[in-house]
Formats: structure tokens, sequence, C-alpha cells
């Protein structure tokens, strides 16, 4: 019987800025279980004025966890007892949920999709609704809240060593993917025994781009499927909604993450059907849509979405 489990933020479970095959998992469940995981986000710099909730963890976090590279915080990792090596992570993504009454959104110098236009460090709270499912920015628009995981990753292959967890690369990481909502599977190579799973940088909202560096930044709760599939094999991580199929690459060039979508898309469209290769890179330009995950993370993200309707 698949068994259901909970794994708090706190500083016996969290990781600060990176990813690390050597990183000693926190909590071991068998395939097929539902885990669900509580993160949560930012340094004190970006904590709120008074009035709003902070979760206790996060002070305790900041004070005793050292942040051994620039990144973020994640829960994790999770062990599933039987994956291996070249096997496949399936990740369903069952319910997100807020853990605060607050987000945050900056910007840096250097930094972001216009790095020397911006001089000066910009903070702001953004006030949360869970009630409306807004958030409210300080100038009084409102935005809809559309939650995710900016980062969802297993171990990474060994021989790379500790890793900062800004870049997204094959084994997921940050790919700030605003489609990877509740009712989204997503699919992971995995790269060590166990596979070894986290996740964090909690999302109230983003754009398709991520442009300033960050979107709501917030802490969040998720609930997760994690299934071992040995029938499969995968390059990169794509995913899987009830309607579409999608496609990720990642590169320091957008021309060439866009180039690796695609050919990752033509892939699976050959896998899937009897359409000769040529004949999936046909129906790609007629039925595609190539976008920009983000452009912020050194190595820059494309997706390719299709409909599933159409293969």
């Amino acid at each position: 019987m698949a068994q259901e489990h909970r794994l708090v933020a706190s500083t016996s479970t969290v990781h600060w800025g990176y990813f690390d095959a050597e990183l000693k998992p926190t909590l071991e469940i068998e395939s097929g279980d539902t885990v669900t995981i509580e993160t949560v986000s930012g340094g004190a710099d970006v904590l709120p004025g008074p009035g709003y909730h902070v979760p206790p963890e996060l002070l305790e976090i900041h004070e005793k966890v050292p942040r051994k590279m620039l990144g973020h915080i994640l829960t994790g990792p999770i062990r599933v007892a039987t994956a291996r090596v070249n096997q496949v992570l399936q990740v369903e993504i069952l319910d997100i949920k807020l853990r605060q009454d607050w987000g945050y959104n900056f910007i840096r110098p250097l930094s972001g999709g216009l790095p020397g236009e911006f001089h000066e460090t910009t903070k702001m709270t953004i006030k949360l609704d869970q009630n409306s499912q807004e958030g409210e920015l300080p100038w009084g628009t409102k935005l809809p809240l559309r939650p995710f995981f900016g980062v969802m990753g297993c171990a990474p292959p060994p021989q790379w060593g500790m890793i900062s967890s800004i870049q997204p690369r094959a084994h997921g990481g940050n790919m700030d993917n605003k489609e990877l909502i509740p009712g989204t599977t997503l699919y992971l190579p995995i790269f060590v025994d166990g596979a070894n799973f986290s996740a964090g940088d909690g999302h109230g909202c983003q754009g398709d781009g991520e442009v300033c560096v960050t979107a709501i930044e917030t802490a969040l709760e998720g609930t997760f499927r994690l299934t071992v599939r040995d029938d499969m094999q995968i390059a990169l991580p794509y995913a899987e909604t009830n309607s579409h199929i999608i496609t990720m690459a990642f590169d320091e060039d957008l021309d060439d993450a866009a180039k690796e979508a695609l050919r990752q898309m033509i892939f699976l469209i050959t896998q899937r059907t009897n359409l000769s290769r040529a004949q999936a890179y046909s129906l790609c330009s007629l039925a595609a849509d190539l976008r920009v995950t983000q452009i912020v993370n050194g190595n820059k993200g494309i997706h390719a979405i299709i409909p599933k309707s159409v293969i």
C-alpha cells in the first residue's frame, strides 16, 4: 500500500543554495508514495515588516543553516528506495498551497534581463490573500495567484560535485516553469540511486521570462506522488498536463535552448506515434509553441508545448 508522508522545513531538512549528489537524504519513501513538502524562501534581507506571518523555522534556518552557495533554500532530499541511475522519476504535482501571507520581489544591479539599466537594489513586500488567491502590489495592483515551485530536481551526476541551485540543468532544479502547477506531471532523469528529490523556490505567480530575476517569492507547501519509471529514458526534464506535452531545455544561449527543446519534442512525438522525424518537425511548426521560460538564471530556458490531441 502506498504511504503518505510529510517533510517539514527545518534546520535538519533543508539545504541552502546548492544541489550535491553527496547530500544525505532527509526522508526515504517507496515508489508510488505521496509526500507533502513544506518550503520556505529568502534570506533575512527580504523579511517583511510587522503584521505578517513569518514561519518560525525560517528565522532558525537563517541562524543555523550554512548558505554554501548563492541560491535557494530547498527542502529535501527525498530518497525513493527503488530508484536507480538512468531511470526516471515521475513527479505528479497533486496540490500546492501558500504557507504565509506575503511574498517578495527584488531587483539587483547587474542582474536580470536588463542587467546594466537598474543601478540600485529595489525590494518590495507583496500581500498575499489565501481566500481571494490574489497578490497585492504596493501600488495597489492585484494579480491572480498561480502558485508553483521554481525549483524541483533530483540530485545531479556525482561528477558535477556541488552545484548552485540557480542554474537549471539536466537534473531539473531552477526551471522556473510556470506550467508546473497541480495537475501537471513532471519527469526527471535520475543520476544517483534513490533519485534524491528536493523542492523549493515557491512562486505565487510569475510571467514567462521572470525578467527581473524574482517572481512573487514565497513559502509554499506541495503534495507530490513520486514514482520510479523503469520503462522510459530521457535526457532532460519534460512535463505533461491533461491536454499538453511540454519539453524543456536550458543553455546560456537562448537559441541553443530553443533548438534542444524542439529536438526533445520531436523525439517524444516519434516515440509516441508512427511519424517520421521529418513529419514530427513539420507538426511542431504547425502546432507547437516555443515559449521563453526564463532568461535570468545563467542557463536560460525554453519550453515547447504541443496539444496531445494532435499526436
